[in-house]
């Protein structure tokens, strides 16, 4: 079969321009929330898995921490055991909670390990129990009674919050050219489990090993203006007036708000990006362009 010249060109151009990204981020760590439609859509979790080989391939330090909420709902639904939420938040009982610990530090886990390996990585899956990696505590959570009219705390079980991440568990799979797929999964003091939402995981994570990125992978575009339109290259202080006027609303606050700390907090830059395109997290690491929403720190974004 007769080269295609165009196409052989094409693909040079491509390869030449991610040059001076791979020698930026060469050595440094990029965490990764793998969630949504990437997760679930055989041709995603392939182009995600390949990513992250190739990522670690030119020397890229990739850690992916991974959501599964979905695939709770199934397997709880199997069992005949209800699901119940609160603010958005799964009601998680102590029976709950083993449904939680299987599928996501079982399951979903291993077929993350499963899929990067045979593309030819190498992985290796933990929860936040793994090496004391995440200590977590009881979330408090607020809601108003509808009778009273009052705000009260309610117990939603076994969902927590991060209190502190241990990296060293993290930095020994680093410097043994593995990569780690870390489950939101965390433990209390008193040695209970507890979930945690993979999104404030990621950026928790990102923040203790002062990553080069923090990367969310979303089923929308990215953070959109009134009029529809994705927005980029924002500094914190234009994501601050955009939660103020109203136009960062609902659903989307804590992942930007996950977004913000992290860039606040020592992390070079945030992205909310489209995870039902393929191969979204290397054009978004590797091209000038990317597919969703950049965020960094006013000083960084002035320098």
């Amino acid at each position: 079969m007769p080269l295609d010249i165009n196409s052989a060109l094409n693909f040079a151009q491509v390869l030449s321009e991610a040059l001076p990204y791979i020698q930026q981020f060469q050595g440094k760590t990029i965490v990764i929330k793998y969630g949504g439609n990437a997760m679930t859509e055989e041709h995603l979790k392939s182009s995600f898995a390949r990513d992250i080989v190739l990522l670690k391939t030119v020397g890229i330090n990739p850690v992916v921490v991974h959501g599964g909420g979905p695939q709770i709902g199934n397997l709880l639904e199997k069992l005949n055991i209800k699901s119940e939420f609160v603010n958005g938040m799964r009601v998680t009982t102590s029976e709950t909670m083993d449904v939680v610990e299987m599928v996501l530090g079982g399951l979903v886990n291993k077929e993350i390990v499963t899929l990067i390996n045979q593309h030819g990585g190498k992985a290796v899956g933990l929860t936040g129990k793994d090496g004391r990696l995440i200590h977590a505590k009881k979330m408090k959570v607020k809601t108003i009674s509808p009778d009273l009219q009052k705000s009260e705390i309610v117990d939603i079980g076994h969902v927590g919050e991060v209190e502190k991440v241990d990296p060293n568990v993290l930095q020994m799979l680093i410097k043994g050219d593995i990569i780690p797929v870390v489950a939101p999964i965390g433990v209390g003091h008193d040695g209970a489990s507890y979930n945690i939402n993979a999104d404030l995981v990621a950026g928790k994570i990102a923040e203790c090993l002062q990553a080069e990125k923090l990367i969310l992978l979303t089923n929308i575009s990215g953070l959109q203006d009134k009029q529809g339109n994705v927005l980029t290259g924002l500094s914190t202080g234009e994501v601050d007036a955009l939660i103020e006027d109203g136009t960062i609303y609902g659903g989307m606050l804590p992942k930007i708000r996950c977004a913000l700390d992290a860039v606040n907090n020592g992390v070079t830059s945030s992205h909310i990006i489209d995870g039902r395109v393929s191969h979204a997290t290397l054009l978004e690491v590797f091209s000038n362009e990317g597919v969703g929403t950049l965020i960094t720190n006013h000083k960084q974004a002035e320098s």
